[in-house]
């Protein structure tokens, strides 16, 4: 009996001896440049605006900060320069960490395009060319639901083109995107349906986007989809960090570069074409 009482005071002492708080540090990164530089191209516009939005990181669980840059350009490699066209467009601030500018829509959507940033001393660099897609054919409201009950569903569908390899980009609003390819519907129409967990309100107008991008772009957006758990807008810090096509330069392009692997950028340079629909909800 005597033991057993040992026992038990053991366990006791050993339960309470195991109630430590235990502090452990998030994870660590140095403040970097994010760039939200994704321009929506609208083909039957012949003027294009284009906008970019650049901020700071902060610690792991604070958002990102708006901040003032020193230059932004983007240089078009294959567009004629001369007296009344020019092949380098710099972007003008408009708010604290808003900078755009407006030129032909032709600009945009021949030849390859490289932007540049200037911040803090540090230059960064992207290089990019034009993604068409196809457009969005229909977009319903569908009557399923997943797991509470609670969720819209939207059907959407689309005619993939028969003779190209095509990588899309959905923006269902509220920061929520999907990220798809034809592989397996080539040519074919393709028809899904997308869930809002949270619902819908009867009579909201909802705008549903798909944008064409390349297949870097896809990978970095199926990256960040998978960590954000799809509530999460590609320009935003992620949970860890996903490298975008945005370098640093400062001493040049050459890979091996010290300021590529400790001071890059966060972020993605990309020129997509854009179709939109909206849809009213009953």
């Amino acid at each position: 009996m005597k033991n057993l009482i040992r026992l038990v005071i053991c366990i006791f002492w050993l339960l309470i001896s195991c109630q430590d708080v235990i502090t452990i540090d998030p994870p660590s990164d140095p403040p970097r440049l994010s760039v939200d530089a994704l321009i929506r191209i609208n083909e039957t516009n012949s003027i294009t605006n284009a906008v970019i939005k650049v901020s700071l990181t902060n610690s792991f669980f604070e958002q990102t900060k708006p901040i003032d840059v020193d230059l932004i350009t983007i240089k078009n490699l294959d567009y004629p320069s001369d007296s009344q066209n020019m092949n380098i467009l710099e972007l003008n601030k408009t708010n604290q960490g808003e900078y755009s500018a407006s030129t032909e829509t032709e600009f945009f959507t021949t030849g390859t395009l490289q932007l540049l940033i200037e911040y803090n001393n540090e230059r960064y660099f992207a290089e990019t060319s034009y993604v068409p897609t196809v457009p969005i054919e229909t977009l319903n409201e569908g009557d399923q639901t997943l797991f509470t009950g609670e969720e819209t569903e939207i059907v959407l569908s689309l005619t993939d083109a028969p003779n190209r390899t095509d990588f899309y980009l959905f923006d269902f609003s509220f920061n929520e995107y999907l990220v798809s390819e034809d592989t397996f519907y080539k040519g074919q129409k393709f028809e899904f349906s997308y869930f809002y967990e949270d619902g819908l309100n009867s009579g909201y107008t909802l705008e549903v986007s798909i944008l064409g991008i390349d297949e870097q772009f896809y990978n970095y957006m199926n990256q960040i989809i998978v960590q954000s758990g799809g509530d999460q807008g590609p320009f935003q810090t992620p949970a860890a960090t996903v490298r975008g096509n945005i370098i640093n330069i400062t001493n040049g392009l050459d890979n091996s570069s010290n300021n590529q692997e400790t001071n890059y950028a966060l972020g993605y340079f990309s020129i997509s074409q854009e179709f939109k629909q909206t849809i009213t909800l009953k």
